[in-house]
């Protein structure tokens, strides 16, 4: 079976920081896959290793050893296989809202007339039609993170890797981003792969959340959403939910925390 996805006993560890120093390990046996059409998140502690697994799977770091594979074929050290929307928008501040899109879009082979029209189109579909001309420096933190989604899903790649893309926004536009994203992604049901520290959050958009432990990362936990779709901030209320919050809460907390 060929997988969207499949991460093969990934090590990394780093040269240390000073000449004798030992190798810094990252990443230690770690192994899961991705299903087609599946929302799966990572979380884990800061500094787990999250964004370096993502840096791997996009190739631009190699693993110490272990294999990554998409669609049943190695892809260790290759670029341009995963969509990917980083923390920051990363928006080209040169270009407009619509040249931004465009630009995607003729990255992807569409041709220039085509991917005006397409601009167009889906900004008006996610309620940034008034914004096509506008450059990212005047949108909100909201705004700019809805332009690099929408990017990264007209991106041609059928793995969106998302790290961590609503982190740096205040709690109400984060809410209403997921639930924004919730709904493109039903529409769509492309594979994703999605990085978070947020436990709600992983658990409303997820179909799967895979648990890391501290530096050396190895997986601790997978852990399956039965909750069906689809889904909104109600669920947050429900006893199972919360049950599972507190689940995942005591897998990430220190053994050492101590409250005085």
């Amino acid at each position: 079976m060929s997988y969207a996805l499949e991460i093969c006993k990934l090590y990394k560890s780093f040269p240390g920081a000073r000449r004798g120093d030992e190798p810094k390990q990252v990443l230690a046996n770690v192994s899961f896959q991705v299903n087609d059409g599946e929302f799966v998140s990572v979380i884990g502690p800061s500094g787990s290793g999250k964004s370096t697994l993502f840096h791997l799977i996009g190739g631009l770091e190699k693993p110490t050893s272990g294999d990554i594979k998409m669609q049943g074929r190695s892809v260790v050290g290759e670029q341009g296989h995963i969509a990917y929307m980083p923390q920051q928008a990363s928006l080209m501040p040169w270009l407009t809202v619509a040249g931004n899109i465009e630009l995607a879009l003729t990255i992807a082979g569409v041709a220039k007339a085509k991917a005006r029209a397409q601009a167009e189109e889906w900004l008006s579909l996610v309620g940034l039609a008034g914004a096509a001309n506008e450059y990212s420096h005047v949108l909100s933190g909201g705004m700019q993170q809805r332009v690099s989604f929408l990017r990264a899903l007209l991106s041609p790649q059928r793995l969106m890797c998302l790290d961590e893309p609503f982190g740096a926004l205040d709690a109400l536009t984060r809410m209403h981003m997921q639930t924004w994203l919730l709904s493109l992604w039903e529409a769509d049901r492309r594979s994703v792969l999605f990085v978070t520290h947020s436990i709600e959050e992983a658990l409303l958009l997820s179909d799967r959340i895979i648990v890391l432990s501290a530096a050396p990362a190895s997986i601790i936990h997978e852990l399956h959403v039965p909750f069906p779709r689809p889904r909104s901030e109600a669920l947050w209320s429900d006893a199972g939910f919360v049950a599972m919050k507190q689940q995942l809460y005591e897998l990430l907390r220190p053994k050492s925390e101590v409250f005085t």
